[in-house]
């Protein structure tokens, strides 16, 4: 008899594939990669981009999938289980529990700010001003109470979705929100193939000038190929623990890699034909969603439509990630501290509101806020940083070696080719890959990252 603890398991195929979609599918895809390819060159980072996806994405992702769904447990009880004599790997589940609630912190309040641009588009406040009147409209908003209260609100509509279950919250939400989201992302991208600057637009991002290539190039291509998956922080490896034994797992993360890819061109397909026509450089930077676009749309005919629906449609990217981050704290809290589900939602959500709101304030009234351990950064960026920089590198690179050299062979090639598929074959090449080429590729981007 297995010893694999028991717990909801995803209902449906289409489940699986909403959850683990929605989970890579965020602002790290349509508002990161659009400014990282701006910033980059276009084509030439796209090429690199894709190539290090390959490389690197789908055995990491195909590694977390394996351990999730071989044991069914949560990030920190799935090491525990596969190598009970060595705690040394449950350090892979702290570095996960820990940057999830890092990220859902401050990622909440990226979050807050596209209810806040929704809001405002709607009502036509964006309608009318320069980027420079925009920009000093975004640093006077950040710079007040209004991120606080966008936070808690977007964690509480995170809370009623998460507190109904797997079933019943994460996967019907996510069957709901991700077609959705991918639905908006098509009609947009249609929108902007009709505008004059639209060959210029796709030049720039599928033609590569492999002139441009330099290390800077290669380390943000490498570095977006990474962190646009969610890999490293246990959410791909919890989402797995609900995976069925039925699932094939190289087939779900071809799936997801794809659209995932196919998400980030279709956000580079929808900005630069904007951005070209109406001659704005495409290397704006981070500043590119929440002071150009605005601008942007204040001269498109039907602004006033397409305004509110883009930043809609970015707080749906978000809501499908943080649900995913959130079951991370969820899913150890009630198989490992035996705490009720509505108990464990109600903490996770409140550490997110407190270390949200101090990531709120961040760019106001705690802006000179400095202590010790956070030198320069401002609590922000000190989650950002840490997190994103230092976290998510490090527990990947753990991942590969673990699942690489450490995890039972059997139980590796088991996962990836039960059920059997067409791309079955690929589980050999998966494991050279995260035996040799996977964890040197994460310690370059964690390298050069810090």
């Amino acid at each position: 008899m297995s010893d694999k603890p028991k717990h909801q398991l995803f209902a449906t195929r289409l489940g699986v594939i909403a959850a683990t979609v929605g989970s890579a599918v965020g602002l790290g895809n349509i508002w990161r990669f659009p400014y990282e390819a701006g910033v980059h060159g276009g084509g030439a980072f796209l090429v690199i981009y894709v190539f290090f996806i390959v490389l690197l994405g789908i055995p990491v992702l195909c590694a977390e999938f394996a351990l999730g769904r071989s044991t069914h447990c949560n990030v920190l009880g799935c090491f525990r289980h596969l190598k009970p004599g060595q705690p040394f790997w449950k350090i892979i589940g702290v570095i996960g529990v820990t940057s999830g609630m890092m990220i859902l912190s401050f990622y909440s309040v990226i979050a807050g700010w596209t209810l806040e641009y929704f809001v405002v588009s709607l009502k036509g406040e964006v309608a009318g001003n320069s980027t420079e009147e925009l920009h000093s409209l975004f640093g006077d908003f950040t710079a007040g109470l209004r991120p606080v209260m966008w936070t808690v609100v977007f964690l509480l509509i995170n809370y009623c979705v998460i507190v109904r279950g797997v079933r019943k919250g994460v996967e019907k939400a996510s069957n709901l929100l991700t077609p959705a989201l991918m639905i908006l992302l098509a009609v947009f991208c249609v929108n902007s193939l009709t505008m004059p600057g639209a060959a210029d637009g796709l030049s720039f991002l599928f033609k590569p000038d492999f002139s441009q290539i330099t290390p800077g190039v290669v380390i943000g291509a490498m570095g977006q190929a990474f962190f646009s998956l969610s890999l490293g922080l246990g959410c791909m490896l919890t989402y797995a623990s609900y995976f069925p034994d039925r699932t094939p797992l190289v087939r779900s993360a071809a799936v997801t890699v794809g659209l995932d890819v196919l998400t980030a061109v279709m956000a580079g397909v929808l900005i630069f034909p904007v951005v070209f026509t109406y001659g704005f450089s495409p290397q704006e930077g981070p500043t590119l969603v929440f002071e150009v676009l605005p601008a942007i749309f204040a001269q498109v005919s039907g602004g006033w439509f397409w305004a509110p629906l883009f930043f809609f449609m970015l707080f749906l990217a978000s809501l499908t990630s943080t649900i995913s981050m959130s079951e991370i704290g969820i899913a150890w809290l009630t198989q490992d501290r035996g705490m009720s589900r509505g108990k464990a939602c109600v903490l996770v959500i409140a550490v997110a509101m407190v270390c949200g709101v101090a990531c709120a304030l961040s760019f106001g009234y705690w802006s000179g806020l400095s202590l010790p351990v956070i030198g320069e950064f401002n609590i922000f960026n000190f989650f950002d940083y840490t997190s994103s920089n230092v976290l998510l590198p490090l527990g990947g690179m753990l991942i590969s070696i673990f699942a690489g050299w450490m995890l039972d062979r059997n139980i590796l090639r088991r996962e990836l080719t039960t059920p059997r598929t067409a791309l079955s074959s690929l589980a050999p090449a998966i494991v050279f890959l995260l035996r040799y080429v996977s964890p040197v590729m994460i310690l370059v981007i964690f390298i050069a990252n810090l």
